[in-house]
């Protein structure tokens, strides 16, 4: 059954060419999966003796499918998988890649995170996505609790301990100047923002710039350059400044909560995944009553 829930979905392939300095060259695809699985891209990247996975995909059945796409694709073997952090639309596919024989890893501190953030999401997604769910959780190898760098495919990837964004542990993979960021970036998508950890999520941002990426690759929506970073630190102020206008105004009520949401959606119309505002617009209005944020 797995198979056939994504067989229609929309899958893109691109192909981007490092610059000529770079030896050797790098080729990155894009596999989307339906909205069914939160519209979740999962990168590969094309190195001379195989290919490497940017996260695992929410249902295995998509983790299976984008296997089968850039192994088509390329003409190579997927050989590693990479984790971003810890949500299930990066870790479901552990353990669909596992019995293929394709290795996937990220950090201690990630790996760590994996088990409790499991618990909750099975509680909200399980009976729902049944059969295409993991039936248990398999976790990933841990990489270590420090930036590192691992050889795959021909190539050299530096994978780097981040602080707090969308999840409070996360790792961004860089191969030359690509640079994969998972849901720290969306393009023309809304941010999940369950954390409310916007400050830090800003300063993480940061951390990525000093990487001086010239391809960023996002959780959701397409590649895109640096400007993303800026794109992406301006919808958080937008989405803060909207809460905080709000929360120095009125307590909160489902009333309130709805003017928050209305007013995003109209600052950013036909984003993706529209339902997350919901889950952060409250996280951001109690992280600023517990910071005590002035309000604007």
């Amino acid at each position: 059954m797995g198979r056939w829930v994504t067989w229609g979905s929309w899958m893109m392939a691109i192909a981007l060419q490092a610059c000529a300095a770079q030896t050797p060259a790098v080729h990155v695809g894009r596999y989307e999966s339906i909205p069914w699985g939160f519209s979740t891209n999962t990168w590969w990247v094309e190195g001379p003796t195989g290919v490497v996975l940017m996260d695992t995909q929410f249902l295995p059945s998509a983790a299976v499918d984008a296997v089968e796409v850039a192994e088509a694709y390329t003409g190579k073997k997927v050989v590693l998988a990479f984790v971003l952090h810890a949500n299930p639309d990066k870790f479901n596919g552990v353990g669909v890649l596992a019995e293929r024989g394709i290795r996937v890893v990220t950090s201690e501190q990630v790996r760590n995170r994996i088990p409790e953030v499991d618990a909750l999401r099975r509680t909200w997604f399980y009976d729902r996505y049944k059969p295409d769910y993991p039936e248990k959780l398999v976790l990933p190898e841990s990489l270590g609790d420090q930036s590192t760098t691992i050889n795959a495919a021909g190539l050299s990837f530096r994978v780097v301990v981040t602080g707090p964004s969308v999840s409070r542990d996360h790792i961004v993979v860089q191969v030359g100047d690509h640079v994969f960021a998972g849901d720290i970036l969306a393009n023309k998508h809304h941010a999940w923002l369950e954390l409310g950890l916007v400050p830090e999520w800003l300063r993480t941002l940061d951390e990525i710039g000093h990487m001086n990426p010239r391809h960023l690759y996002p959780g959701r929506g397409h590649a895109q350059g640096p400007q993303l970073l800026e794109t992406q630190r301006a919808y958080l102020h937008d989405f803060e400044n909207a809460v905080r206008r709000a929360q120095g105004q009125q307590p909160w009520s489902d009333e309130v909560k709805k003017q928050i949401v209305t007013e995003i959606e109209t600052k950013y119309p036909g984003y993706g995944n529209p339902f997350f505002i919901n889950r952060g617009v409250k996280s951001v209005w109690d992280r600023g009553e517990l910071d005590g944020v002035e309000k604007r």
